[in-house]
């Protein structure tokens, strides 16, 4: 089997939705594994190097909300793909928060599954990109070739997205970026509209570096636009 594209866990209690999705990627060359539940899952990840998870929110013990949390803590920069059949932004933003990438709603165009575990693959083995140069603005230190952050020399741990997403904006800083352009950037050409995730991990970033994540001194809102990282 070509295995170039990615080793990817599905981790579904859905036994036909489990058989298609095996099929499907295995067809497309990926690499790909099964699981019923999270606690099941959670010792394979242990035993092998997966770059993507496919995890359904509703199985039987473990919660995917909870299996989220746990993968995430485990494996910070593993890339987890969120499914559910619930569209509501709520749960959106309840995955996202417990430290999901992305979040695809059933049924799902398969095209459309594949191109965003193809991102999320992508982004995982995507060095920190262009320019590797220490930022450092007031308390805020980035480093893209350790892939490091720092606030006044404390290191802060965030996830892939969240590191992705202040890179960004870190390297335009001064400058309101815009919504559709910050998705492209950070997530992939196919993200665009998917607003409720900028929001949700701006807020995650302003928790983590900010005094204040009310009333922020770095990532600021430009309403109706974007988000912009101060410059001092």
């Amino acid at each position: 089997m070509n295995t170039s594209q990615g080793k990817v866990l599905i981790v579904d209690d859905a036994p036909s939705i489990r058989r298609a999705l095996y099929e499907t990627f295995g067809t497309l060359g990926f690499h790909t594994e099964e699981a019923i539940t999270g606690e099941q899952a959670l010792p394979m990840l242990r035993a092998s190097n997966f770059d993507a998870v496919l995890l359904d929110i509703n199985m039987p013990g473990m919660g995917g909300i909870e299996a989220c949390r746990e993968i995430r803590r485990q494996f910070p920069r593993l890339a987890v793909l969120m499914l559910s059949v619930r569209d509501d932004e709520d749960d959106k933003v309840e995955a996202l928060e417990a430290g999901a990438d992305d979040y695809v709603t059933k049924p799902f165009p398969i095209r459309e599954l594949v191109a965003r575990v193809r991102s999320a693959v992508r982004r995982s083995h995507t060095p920190a990109g262009n320019g590797n140069a220490v930022i450092a603005i007031g308390d805020i230190t980035l480093d893209p070739a350790r892939r490091l952050v720092q606030k006044r020399c404390q290191a802060v741990r965030l996830t892939p997205i969240e590191f992705d997403l202040l890179h960004h904006l870190m390297k335009n800083a001064g400058q309101p970026v815009m919504h559709a352009r910050l998705l492209s950037a950070v997530w992939g050409p196919e993200y665009g509209g998917e607003l409720e995730y900028l929001r949700t991990f701006m807020r995650q970033l302003r928790k983590k570096l900010e005094d204040d994540a009310a009333n922020p001194r770095y990532l600021l809102t430009d309403s109706h636009i974007g988000y912009r990282f101060r410059e001092e």
